[in-house]
């Protein structure tokens, strides 16, 4: 005799493949803000190692870009710099908008370095 199968396994399998889509979807959506926001942070690092050699306009002038190929928001692009005799001080602020089903959430970004040479 063969007895019938319940049936619930299948949904069960499409409920978890949606749910687990929906998290990579949008744990990718949020990644991308940080990533792009840890990859700015690095390049002002980078601009803070060879400050003995740039003049703070040329260094403000290729994060401005750089913010712009990452298609940061316009607030990124207004990169402060300050110097000291042996330190620089390179500084950005911005909100980005992170959008969810039902609800957005801005999120603000502070890239800062502090650097001596």
């Amino acid at each position: 005799m063969v007895k019938a199968r319940r049936g619930n396994s299948g949904l069960g399998c499409l409920l978890t493949i949606v749910l687990v889509g929906a998290i990579g979807y949008f744990g990718l959506h949020i990644g991308t803000k940080y990533w792009n926001f840890y990859q700015y942070q690095d390049r002002m690092r980078q601009e803070a190692r060879f400050a003995a050699h740039r003049s703070d306009q040329l260094i403000a002038r290729r994060l401005r870009e750089y913010a712009d190929s990452l298609k940061l928001p316009e607030a990124a692009r207004k990169v402060t710099v300050r110097r000291r005799p042996g330190t620089i001080h390179i500084w950005a602020e911005y909100y980005d908008i992170i959008e969810f089903p039902g609800f957005v959430r801005e999120v603000h970004f502070h890239p800062e370095v502090v650097a001596t040479f």
